[in-house]
């Protein structure tokens, strides 16, 4: 079992939810904009009451609750009860937080009642494909389940390879660092899994998803999100073995409007500010690009190493959603 002293499933699913709150007015922001407003060190307080969230944390609560609700974590179990809390999402008043277009596309295609593989925006690799995708590595299961839920509560609405390599890696970065992984370590762990997944197709999760013109195998459909993951895992190690510059993480790694770069974008925020969790999450909040994205997943990478001793002690009573998030948490710390 996975130690659970530091409630480590609480902090991630709460770092995700107060990232996301801070990264949400700054996400069309310019970073001197950013900085004007909120000084040098970008936004490092909760503002309203509650603390208003995005669709990051509304989906990622979507996710949870068909996991919580699973009898069984299998594709045939897990699949209708993320299409039911995606439908639900998509139609709900309060989704009303700026949704990315792929979800809504895709839902919309789900609600028509088609197989998800042809509901799915094939082409896209936002990334709304792992902001949401925290909760499957708060699960005590073996890697191989990880990975096809992962991929699986992907591929429903983005069907591109590198969105459901990028997925099942941000899974895997938030189980390995509630199993005990440091920050620190995590780059190097991320390349390895990568590496050994490269030609791994989950044809029990996924199907007929890699049957598009011009892919010969599902080997080769697969690898080719690997390969997009590696390259921009070499980028971080390559920005991390630099001294940091304090300016925009998004120069190293990218923006984060494409999953295999939220990712990477928000490991270099918080493996940098390893030492200062609140400090993670203020500097993926300010940058040029997804600043909600970047920031949420720095969140649930740090709670997921600390705990919730990771975040200020009011938090918790100011955050959208604190209710669920709280009652996820207990779940599964």
């Amino acid at each position: 079992m996975i130690p659970n002293s530091a409630l480590r499933a609480s902090g991630s699913l709460f770092g995700l939810a107060y990232g996301d709150a801070l990264g949400k007015p700054t996400e069309f922001l310019t970073v001197a904009e950013i900085e004007r407003r909120y000084g040098p060190t970008g936004p490092r307080e909760l503002s309203g009451e509650p603390a208003l969230v995005t669709d990051d944390t509304q989906m990622a609560l979507a996710v949870a609750w068909a996991l919580h609700e699973a009898p069984s974590l299998t594709p045939e179990v897990v699949e209708p009860l993320l299409r039911r809390r995606f439908l639900a999402w998509a139609v709900s008043p309060d989704n009303n937080r700026a949704p990315g277009m792929t979800c809504l596309r895709a839902c919309a295609e789900l609600g028509r009642g088609l197989r998800w593989q042809e509901a799915t925006v094939a082409g896209s690799k936002g990334c709304g494909a792992n902001m949401r995708v925290t909760p499957v590595g708060l699960l005590d299961v073996d890697l191989d389940t990880l990975a096809g839920l992962a991929q699986l509560q992907a591929g429903l609405t983005h069907g591109h390879p590198t969105g459901l390599a990028a997925s099942e890696l941000t899974a895997y970065a938030v189980f390995a660092l509630r199993a005990g992984a440091t920050l620190a370590e995590l780059p190097a762990v991320l390349i390895e899994r990568a590496r050994s997944q490269r030609l791994v197709y989950r044809e029990q999760w996924l199907g007929d998803l890699w049957q598009r013109p011009g892919v010969g195998t599902p080997e080769e459909f697969i690898a080719r999100g690997w390969d997009e993951c590696l390259a921009v895992l070499g980028r971080l190690t390559n920005a991390l073995a630099r001294p940091d510059d304090g300016g925009d993480p998004c120069r190293a790694t990218g923006e984060g409007w494409v999953a295999e770069e939220a990712l990477a974008t928000a490991l270099l925020c918080a493996v940098r500010h390893a030492d200062d969790p609140v400090a993670a999450l203020a500097r993926g909040a300010t940058t040029a690009g997804d600043s909600d994205s970047i920031a949420a997943l720095a969140g649930a990478f740090v709670g997921a190493a600390a705990g919730m001793a990771a975040w200020p002690a009011g938090w918790a009573d100011r955050i959208e959603y604190a209710d669920q998030l709280a009652t996820l948490g207990a779940a599964w710390d």
